[in-house]
């Protein structure tokens, strides 16, 4: 199956995938809170959207407490098509009929509200597990599409492009839709019917989506996929409080969640009741689309000259000037959706930030604990999402109604009173909030790219010590084996590098090569022990269990893996001369690195004869450096 078409398939699942989320997470709320209930009697239409939008926070709540049981399943489902796909296929169908379901009146049984509450309660809860199902799966399933390290960040790229698209474009196209739709234009808010047929397209956007993914992808069958460490909501609750970097960076975007969300789920409400524009809420969507697509690919290079603490603190300070300008905007529409564009724009910069902190937190806790578990730290992210959703969903629900916008309200009969109460909610409020956000991420988040580059460096000291398994034992047979070189260049005795850490011999045994190549190869048949982000060195156990550390450069750890390709995994099984690394010794030197090569066993210990074949001079990898055999059985 071609490349281009796994990526483009995964860009459209992605798509139809973050569309639905938009709609489910916050446009569903609008068609509850003044669709849903129109009897006319305001005291009940009232009680019953606090219920719904209560029943939402309460079942998404307590959905999340699942995710892990989810990522469980998944986990252990075995098909001829995958274990991911078939969530992703199944999971988009159920969430979508339930979806378009949930877009109507159930006929007619909201003038029923006992057993319309309920079998809401049923047909929502079905489908947030269901899109859960999809969620999980289909996130999950880059690192089963290839093994390859660069083309895994392609195809990840690629659905981030679709998500992001998928995310804004829903803003664009739900006033038309409803419009298009609708029998009663309602001052623009639409009708019943608007909003079903808004429901439909959504749900058949996913289906789709999903179904290209299932037909445009094919998931890698490998031993190296099996006997993964399965997840528990324990482990998840332990790894939160134990990380301490995790859970600060999990709590302070929380509450920047919880912010942003307001006004993102208010804007539509806005445009509507506040400035009688709601037709105006669709440039401004399409506005979003073009910057979000331009703060997505501006992120690395602007991290990368300004580092990621200070594109967060620039960040936030535009979304409160913005928000502060869309306070004093009052009635202007022209500058209504210039500071709601501008609040919007630094929003993708803030994910990406976040994301990365966490995903560095992951180095964090295997330095600190002793183990690496990629999965818990990920899965926190799109928890707290979730959560924050949630909570902001109730929020609307109580805010709709303070402010007189709920049921058959238009924009003539909200009241200057209710629209002040909506200000405060839709804008102080979320201000106050980013501040917090902002204060807490400054003052208790410290894993900046320079300690996580020390951290880095540090857990290749001790990377063997790390390794969450067993001891490893030496089963060198009584004859020699050979040990190739890693690399082509002048071969250099280890004692002296400049790198005490190496040259000390605190590492282990081995030897030094001043680089006349650019990649890396395996010295043995073996297993790829650890990687790291950096991509600049890796660790290897041997089939007769000899350790190997490669390194490529000093200092290289804080080029945070420029210039550096990998193309091997952890877990997996590489033959002797398979290459390992690619590397740009231009780069490195541009950066006034050092380029040699160090070459280290830390369990040199156990094995009993240790014999150089080449000690100086010039050697070409896969040629013989290092004879061993063993084991000592006198260590």
């Amino acid at each position: 199956m071609s490349k281009i078409k796994v990526r483009l398939s995964y860009l459209f699942g992605a798509f139809g995938h973050d569309f639905f989320a938009g709609v489910m997470m916050t446009y569903f709320i609008m068609f509850v809170t003044n669709h849903l209930f129109n009897t006319g009697n305001k005291n009940f239409d009232d009680k019953m959207v606090v219920i719904v939008t209560t029943l939402i926070v309460v079942i998404r709540i307590c959905e999340l407490f699942l995710d892990p049981f989810i990522g469980n399943a998944i986990d252990k489902t075995k098909t001829r098509w995958g274990k991911f796909k078939p969530w992703v296929v199944i999971g988009s169908i159920i969430s979508g009929i339930c979806l378009a379901i949930l877009f109507t009146n159930m006929g007619g049984l909201t003038s029923r509200p006992i057993l319309y509450l309920i079998i809401f309660a049923i047909v929502y809860i079905i489908m947030d597990i269901f899109y859960s199902f999809k969620d999980v799966g289909l996130w999950s399933m880059v690192p089963a599409l290839s093994f390859d390290s660069l083309e895994r960040e392609v195809t990840a790229t690629f659905g981030r492009f679709g998500s992001t698209i998928g995310a804004n474009l829903v803003t664009v196209a739900v006033v038309p839709i409803v419009l298009f739709f609708s029998v009663n234009q309602n001052s623009g808010a639409g009708d019943d019917r608007g909003w079903f047929a808004f429901g439909l397209i959504t749900a058949i956007l996913s289906i789709l989506g999903a179904i290209i993914i299932g037909i445009g992808t094919k998931e890698v069958n490998s031993e190296l996929r099996k006997n993964k460490t399965e997840t528990s909501i324990s482990k998840v609750f332990s790894m939160l409080f134990h990380n301490d970097q995790l859970m600060w960076t999990a709590f302070s975007y929380l509450i920047y969640a919880l912010g942003w969300d307001l006004v993102n789920s208010l804007m539509l409400y806005y445009f509507t009741f506040v400035l009688g524009e709601p037709k105006e809420y669709s440039i401004y969507g399409t506005i979003n689309v073009i910057i979000g697509m331009i703060s997505v690919s501006l992120f690395p290079s602007l991290a990368k000259k300004f580092h990621r603490r200070n594109v967060l603190i620039t960040s936030i300070l535009v979304m409160l000037a913005s928000l502060i300008l869309l306070l004093l905007a009052n009635n202007s529409v022209p500058l209504t959706i210039f500071a709601a564009v501008m609040v919007t724009l630094p929003t993708p910069l803030v994910f990406l930030v976040v994301m990365m902190t966490m995903t560095d937190t992951v180095e964090y806790a295997q330095l600190k604990l002793g183990h690496r578990d990629e999965s818990l730290v990920l899965s926190v992210r799109p928890l707290v999402d979730k959560l924050a959703s949630a909570v902001v969903n109730g929020i609307v629900g109580i805010t709709v109604i303070v402010a007189g916008m709920s049921g058959s309200a238009t924009f003539r009969t909200v009241t200057e009173a209710g629209k002040t109460r909506f200000k405060g909610i839709m804008i102080v409020a979320p201000m106050i909030l980013l501040i917090m956000a902002l204060f807490i991420f400054l003052k208790k988040v410290k894993i900046t790219e320079e300690k996580h580059a020390e951290i880095v460096d540090e857990l290749e000291k001790t990377w063997h010590e790390q390794i969450d398994q067993p001891t490893v034992s030496i089963s060198i047979p009584p004859k020699t084996i050979d040990y190739v070189s890693p690399a082509t260049g002048e071969i250099l005795a280890l004692s002296k590098v400049t790198d005490k850490n190496f040259s000390s011999g605190n590492m282990g045994r081995g030897f030094a090569i001043k680089p006349k190549g650019n990649h890396i190869i395996s010295p043995f048949n073996g297993t790829v022990e650890a990687t790291f982000p950096t991509k600049h060195s890796i660790g290897l156990k041997s089939d007769n269990g000899i350790l190997t550390l490669i390194h490529v450069g000093i200092g290289t750890v804080n080029m945070k893996g420029e210039g550096f390709k990998q193309f091997v995994v952890k877990g997996q099984h590489v033959n002797k001369g398979q290459k390992l690394l690619e590397f740009s010794d231009a780069l490195i030197k541009q950066n006034h690195l050092d380029d040699t090569i160090m070459v280290v066993i830390p369990n040199h210990k156990s094995i009993n004869t240790f014999e150089y074949v080449h000690s100086s001079g010039n050697i070409i990898n896969g040629e013989n450096i290092l004879r061993l055999s063993g084991p000592n059985t006198n260590k």
